[in-house]
């Protein structure tokens, strides 16, 4: 069994940051449905502007709000506007091919792309 990418959302941009919510990040509902993420799944955040990486889980936020808000002690390793990339895996003994959601500044799709898996 591998632990392999299963749905991406890239760059997205960070609207909110709250260090006393319980934990988690808030995504934008209809960004989770195109990257394959269920609200509760646990995602790996990699921020591109300072390098912080960290693991949390999924809620979901109001459909077409643009929200991506990092809760509780991960809010301390954002700022307002970073761009994150945000990664669930999937642990299986077979090739997928991961959904990599691209988004604009506003946190809307621009494109879905099915990355092929190996082999």
């Amino acid at each position: 069994m591998r632990s392999v990418l299963r749905g991406k959302i890239h760059r997205a941009t960070v609207t909110h940051a709250d260090p006393d919510y319980v934990g988690s990040i808030i995504i934008d509902q209809a960004l989770l449905d195109d990257a394959d993420i269920w609200p509760g799944e646990k995602v790996l955040i990699s921020d591109v502007n300072n390098g912080a990486r960290f693991e949390t889980y999924t809620v979901s936020g109001e459909r077409g709000s643009g929200v991506i808000c990092v809760n509780g002690a991960a809010a301390h390793l954002v700022r307002l506007g970073d761009k994150v990339i945000i990664m669930a895996f999937e642990l299986t003994d077979r090739p997928i091919e991961p959904r990599i959601v691209l988004v604009d500044d506003n946190n809307c799709r621009t494109r879905v792309l099915r990355a092929p898996g190996p082999g």
